[in-house]
C-alpha cells in the first residue's frame, strides 16, 4: 500500500506530500490541473521511462519518493533479499532522481538499484491502468495468473511449476552426461594407462626422501668410514683416547674427594661425561659394524629414484600429489563405468516426472478451461454495467509448450462493439476501455468467493486513471460503486472527473494550479465536510457553484455512503 508520495520539481509540481489512506482514495480537478502527473510521478517509482523533459524548468532535477507499506508477498521477499535491500518496519522507500540532463536514478531501501529492478518490484506493489499505461494486462503471464485467480488454481499452479522444474533439471543432467561421455570414452584409455603406471611403481608417502638418505650414505662408504673410524679411536680405541684421559681424571678426583668432600658435585658430573662418551663410542662401532661398500644397492636406490621421479614429473611435485592424482583418475574411471547406470536411473527419473507433469498439467488445463468461460461471462456482464453494452469478452485456453505454468496458453480477446469479431486485447480497445476491462477483471476476481480473494495475496495499490472515459450518468455511478468493492481488498487511487465516482471515495484529494511569484505550481489538498461536498457540487455545475449542486453533492454524497 502506498503511505506517502513525494513529489518535487516535476513538471508544474514545484513540492507536493501527499499522504494516502487504506480504502479508496480518489484525485479531483480542473482540467489541465495535473491529476495525472501524481500517476505519472507513482509511474516512475514503478520503473517507468524517464526524460528530462519532465524536470521543472530551472531546476537540476526532479525527485519522487514513495513510502509503501509491504505486504507478505514472497516473491517481493525474494527479489528484496536478492538485491541486499532491507524494510524497515515493514515500509520500504523507493526513490527516483531525473536530472535536467535526462539521467535517472533509484534507489530503494536508500540502496541504488536499476529501473529494471523497480519494474520487477512494481507488479507486487500495484498496478497502473490508465490511458498510456498498463503494466500487466498486456502480458500472456498476467492473463493466465489473474485466470488462476478466478479459478482457485493458483497452488496448482505452483505444484505444476515445481515438477516442472524438477524435470528441467533432471534433463539438463541427462544432457551433460551425454554430451560429456564421448569425451569420457575418448579419455578413459589415457586414465587406464595412467593408473597401470602409479600403481606398477607402487609408491608410498615419504619413500623417495628416505631413498635419496641411503643413496648420499652408499656414494660417500669411504668417507663415511674414515670419519667415523677416527671419531671411535679419538673417543674409545687408542692410548690417548678421551675416555683414557677421563678416567684418569676421575681417579684423581676420587683421590681429592676423599680429602675434600667438597669436589663430589664435580666428580659426578665428570662420570656422567664418561658415560655419554662410552655411548657414544659404542655407537660409533655399531656404526662401522654395518657401514660397506654395496654398489648393487646402490645401483637399485638409483633406479628406484628414477622411477620415482618419472611419476612425479608427469603427476605432481610430490609422491602425495601423485598418489591423489592416482585417487582422481581411479574416481573418473569408475564414473565411466557407472555412467550407463546413472544415466538409466535419471531417465526412469525424467520419465516419472513428465509423468506426473502431465497429470497435474492435465487437471490444471481443465479447470481452466471450465474457469475461462464462466470468468468471460461474468466480465461481459461487469463491463455491460460499465457502459460497454454489447462488448464481448473471451479468455482463450489453447495448447502450448510445457513451461512453469502448464501446458496452457491463455489470451484475453475482446470486441467492444457489436459485430467485431474479438481480437487480442492490445489491439482493439482504447485506454478508456482498457481501464474499464481492468476494473471489471479485478472486481470479477475479487468478487470470486473466498478461494479467489484469498489467492490475490496481499493487497496492492490499483491506479485507475481516466477511467470515466466515454460514460456517465448510471454507468459512472456503477462504476463508483466498483471501485469501492475493489478498495475493500486493495489500496484504490482513481483521476476522475466525474461526481458519481467521486461520491463512493473514502479520501478525497483535490489538485489545482496557482500561479506564485510569477510561476504555475500544482498544490494537492485532502477534503473534507463541507469542502469535498462543494468539490462535488462544482464537478456537477461547472464555475458556477449553485445551491442545487450543492443539494445534488450532498445526496451523491449520502448514496456513496450507503445512506
Amino acid at each position: 500500500m502506498l503511505v506517502e508520495l513525494v513529489v518535487e520539481n516535476y513538471a508544474v509540481i514545484e513540492r507536493v506530500r501527499v499522504r494516502f489512506h487504506a480504502g479508496f482514495n480518489l484525485l479531483s480537478g480542473e482540467t489541465g490541473s495535473g491529476k495525472s502527473l501524481v500517476v505519472d510521478a507513482l509511474a516512475l517509482l514503478f520503473g517507468g521511462r524517464a526524460s528530462g523533459d519532465m524536470v521543472r524548468t530551472g531546476a537540476e532535477r526532479a525527485r519522487i519518493s514513495g513510502i509503501f507499506e509491504l505486504p507478505p508477498d514472497r516473491e517481493l521477499r525474494r527479489l528484496l533479499e536478492a538485491a541486499g535491500i532491507e524494510a524497515e518496519d515493514g515500509e520500504l522507500l523507493i526513490e527516483r532522481e531525473i536530472s535536467a540532463e535526462g539521467k535517472s536514478r533509484a534507489f530503494a531501501g536508500s540502496r541504488p538499484i536499476t529501473a529494471a529492478l523497480l519494474r520487477e518490484l512494481a507488479p507486487c506493489l500495484g498496478d497502473i491502468h490508465g490511458q498510456h499505461e498498463q503494466q500487466r494486462l498486456f502480458t500472456t503471464a498476467a492473463q493466465l495468473e489473474m485466470l488462476d485467480l478466478f479459478a482457485g488454481t493458483a497452488e496448482m499452479a505452483a505444484r505444476a511449476g515445481e515438477i516442472y522444474r524438477s524435470w528441467r533439471a533432471a534433463a539438463r543432467e541427462l544432457e551433460e552426461l551425454e554430451r560429456g561421455e564421448q569425451e569420457k570414452l575418448r579419455l578413459l584409455d589415457l586414465w587406464n594407462f595412467q593408473s597401470r603406471e602409479i600403481e606398477a611403481a607402487a609408491p608410498k608417502p615419504g619413500e623417495d626422501a628416505a631413498l635419496e638418505r641411503e643413496r648420499r650414505v652408499l656414494q660417500n662408504v669411504a668417507r663415511l668410514q674414515e670419519s667415523a673410524a677416527s671419531a671411535y679411536s679419538a673417543l674409545y680405541d687408542s692410548p690417548e683416547s678421551a675416555l683414557a684421559a677421563m678416567r684418569q681424571a676421575l681417579r684423581r678426583l676420587d683421590d681429592l674427594c676423599r680429602i675434600d668432600p667438597s669436589l663430589e658435585a664435580a666428580r659426578d658430573a665428570l662420570k656422567q661425561a664418561e658415560i655419554g662418551v662410552e655411548e657414544a663410542s659404542y655407537a660409533l662401532r655399531d656404526y662401522l659394524s654395518r657401514l660397506e661398500a654395496n654398489p648393487e644397492r646402490l645401483e637399485e636406490a638409483e633406479a628406484r629414484l628414477a622411477v620415482l621421479d618419472k611419476l612425479k614429473r608427469k603427476y605432481g611435485a610430490t609422491l602425495e600429489e601423485v598418489l591423489a592424482f592416482l585417487a582422481r583418475v581411479r574416481e573418473q574411471i569408475a564414473g565411466v563405468e557407472t555412467a550407463s547406470e546413472r544415466k538409466a536411473a535419471i531417465e526412469r527419473e525424467q520419465a516419472g516426472l513428465a509423468e506426473a507433469y502431465l497429470a497435474a498439467a492435465g487437471e490444471l488445463s481443465r479447470r481452466r478451461s471450465e474457469a475461462a468461460g464462466k470468468l468471460a461471462r461474468r466480465v461481459e456482464t461487469e463491463l455491460a454495467a460499465l457502459a460497454m453494452e454489447g462488448a464481448v469478452f473471451q479468455v482463450e485456453v489453447r495448447q502450448g509448450p510445457w513451461s512453469e505454468s502448464g501446458t496452457d496458453a491463455t489470451e484475453f480477446l475482446v470486441s467492444p462493439n457489436v459485430g467485431e469479431e474479438p481480437r487480442p486485447l492490445e489491439k482493439v480497445a482504447s485506454g478508456g476501455e482498457i481501464s474499464r476491462i481492468a476494473l471489471a477483471l479485478k472486481t470479477t476476481i475479487g468478487a470470486g468467493g473466498g478461494t479467489a480473494r484469498r489467492a490475490q495475496g496481499a493487497p496492492r495499490t490499483l491506479v485507475f486513471d481516466e477511467v470515466d472515459a466515454g460514460i456517465g450518468g448510471r454507468a459512472a455511478e456503477t462504476v463508483g460503486r466498483r471501485l469501492k468493492q475493489l478498495a475493500a481488498f486493495n489500496q484504490v487511487l482513481c483521476v476522475t472527473h466525474l461526481p458519481q465516482i467521486a461520491s463512493f471515495a473514502d479520501h478525497h484529494f483535490y489538485i489545482e494550479k496557482r500561479e506564485l511569484d510569477g510561476r504555475t505550481v500544482a498544490l494537492v489538498e485532502e477534503l473534507h465536510g463541507d469542502a469535498r461536498t462543494r468539490e462535488i457540487g462544482r464537478m456537477l455545475s461547472g464555475e458556477r457553484l449553485t445551491r442545487e449542486a450543492l443539494k445534488h453533492a450532498e445526496q451523491l454524497l449520502k448514496t456513496g455512503a450507503g445512506e
